[in-house]
């Protein structure tokens, strides 16, 4: 049996997590469907890492038909990322994606926790997309959520399939609603990604919207801390942020970036799209208070850590 199990192993924040509970010294299992969101390339070269660790297995497999149960006892800890990402996508023909993958995926897996026959203990990746717009300042658990994209909505629906399992079925849960993460591994569609994929070129920087809309941006390393400390503290129960509640204006953050690049990039805006609000900006307070979390990385100095890691994935690779 394994102490942890990661959904979602091969993604961003589900593989740094992965290396965190190995380096640990726990027996790991991830579990990954490769969905096209995102070229496989990539997150193979996420796994590569864990995959060297005698202590990690890893299963290409949809969460939907997977037999979880089998492979959980009492002490088992999940950390459950798997899901469909972004605000973008999730308008139009794709929904169902998002239905399947954040909704379907997500009741499969507590159908097979219910079926273990245990209180197995399990972690959610829920999303500061469940606010969508809301007055300026910082939210806190206790703020009404309102999404104003599907994807918000199917995180959502998520958290409440969690609360009702957790109710019938006296589960452990947690839902952790993570603040724009960046850093080291982020995917190829994020902002940060971008803006340094073009700036390594000298194009054009594109910005959506006018660059003065506030975003809590928080670095993956944070966000793995604080997912890890709810885990393993009884504690944590019910919903908590996870962000580093200290906004920046978007532009602020193309700044350091032109910085760190060197980059004489000039900037283009176009039009904000759909579901984008204007302020996330995380009170954490909730979780500082019932398992310690404690952000420490700065927006430069994370930035910098993530141009160093973009630059080995830009470099050609020898053959």
């Amino acid at each position: 049996m394994y102490d942890s199990i990661v959904t979602g192993a091969a993604g961003f924040i589900g593989s740094t997590l992965a290396e965190r509970l190995l380096a640990d010294g726990e027996r790991v299992l991830g579990i990954d469907s490769f969905d096209p969101y995102y070229p496989a390339q990539l997150k193979r070269r996420n796994l590569a890492r864990a995959l060297e660790n005698s202590r990690y297995a890893f299963r290409e497999a949809d969460l939907v038909a997977f037999r979880l149960d089998r492979c959980l006892d009492r002490n088992t800890r999940i950390y459950h990322f798997a899901g469909q990402p972004g605000v973008r996508g999730s308008w139009g023909p794709q929904f169902g994606q998002y239905v399947t993958n954040n909704i379907l995926a997500t009741q499969a897996l507590l159908e097979r926790v219910v079926r273990a026959g245990h209180p197995t203990r399990l972690v959610y990746a829920s999303s500061s997309s469940v606010y969508g717009q809301q007055p300026r300042g910082a939210m806190g658990e206790e703020v009404l959520p309102n999404p104003i994209s599907p994807y918000g909505m199917t995180k959502l629906a998520a958290e409440h399939l969690m609360r009702s399992y957790a109710g019938a079925h006296e589960l452990p849960l947690v839902a952790l609603r993570f603040f724009t993460v960046y850093g080291p591994r982020q995917r190829p569609d994020m902002a940060f990604h971008r803006f340094f994929r073009w700036a390594s070129t000298g194009a054009p920087i594109e910005i959506l919207g006018t660059g003065r809309q506030l975003r809590d941006f928080t670095y993956v390393d944070d966000i793995v801390e604080g997912m890890h400390r709810a885990a393993v503290t009884d504690r944590a129960v019910g919903i908590y942020n996870l962000g580093r509640g200290a906004p920046v204006p978007l532009m602020t953050a193309v700044g350091h970036i032109r910085r760190i690049t060197g980059t004489k990039s000039p900037i283009q805006r176009f039009d904000r799209p759909k579901g984008d609000p204007d302020v996330t900006w995380a009170d954490t307070r909730r979780a500082t208070k019932d398992f310690g979390y404690a952000p420490r990385v700065d927006i430069e100095e994370g930035l910098r850590r993530q141009w160093s890691w973009q630059q080995e994935l830009l470099r050609p690779r020898s053959r």
